[in-house]
């Protein structure tokens, strides 16, 4: 069996010091890199591409609202022109770095609230893959599966990959927990890394009731900006290879190969 563990890296800003990224570089197969809207900057992408480079981890886009303050979590409504724009302006950013460290940009994954919104709303989940598509139809997108993303991969034609989350509680249909929730977030690294073996066992989703919901599953996300993010990764990849499970970057999966 092959997977892949991904972070949402390069995330620096007033809210968060990035502390954990290069330790979780030395652990993940791929990051996805902040686009300087909801955090990061130029500066940023490019340091963490350099590190990501070093430790052979394949790097995407992690486009998500022009709202540092509220780190991109907080929901903005914008037209469908307004969701284009602000995709592809993010896209060409991080490209524009990626080209001039001559490393492959491989993926896009959307950012915090801005991915929530997709996974409940067609439309939205349509235009950010119709932007994703314009701007380079060979780019990964990544998924959360039993949501509306799915659906408009599919629709567009686009490749993808379906992702589950080790620090995250799902709702009963597929949905992640809102963080103003106290059982959204899961800190125990022992219960992340249980319910990832579970969730595997079952091939699906577990949600906050013990129920789990049918799914592919190609790559496991622990967020960077997690109290125990590197304990939370390296058990997650520990248990797996002792399973043999076969790690590989995102755009080495053979389902692309």
């Amino acid at each position: 069996m092959e997977l892949n563990i991904n972070c949402d890296l390069g995330e620096k800003s007033e809210v968060f010091d990035g502390i954990n990224d290069y330790e979780l570089l030395q652990i993940i197969n791929t990051a996805n890199i902040a686009c300087g809207y909801h955090a990061g900057s130029k500066k940023i992408i490019k340091e963490t591409i350099i590190n990501a480079k070093k430790f052979e981890v394949s790097v995407g886009a992690h486009p998500g609202f022009n709202d540092k303050l509220n780190f991109g979590r907080k929901r903005i409504n914008l037209t469908l022109t307004e969701l284009d724009k602000l995709i592809s302006e993010q896209l060409e950013i991080f490209s524009e770095v990626a080209d001039s460290e001559n490393y492959d940009f491989t993926h896009v994954k959307p950012h915090g609230a801005l991915n929530n919104m997709a996974c409940e709303n067609l439309d939205i989940s349509i235009q950010i893959a119709k932007s994703i598509s314009a701007f380079n139809k060979d780019l990964i997108f990544m998924v959360l599966p039993c949501t509306q993303m799915i659906k408009a991969a599919k629709q567009i034609n686009l490749r993808y990959v379906c992702e589950i989350f080790a620090d995250r509680n799902y709702d009963e249909s597929g949905l992640l927990i809102d963080r103003k929730n106290t059982n959204s977030m899961i800190i125990d690294p022992n219960i992340a890394v249980n319910n990832i073996f579970q969730m595997l066992e079952n091939n699906g989703i577990k949600t906050i009731g013990g129920n789990f919901l049918k799914t592919d599953i190609d790559t496991i996300c622990v967020h960077g900006d997690g109290k125990n993010a590197v304990g939370i990764a390296q058990m997650i990849k520990n248990g797996l290879k002792d399973r043999g499970v076969d790690f590989k970057p995102l755009n080495m999966l053979s389902k692309f190969n």
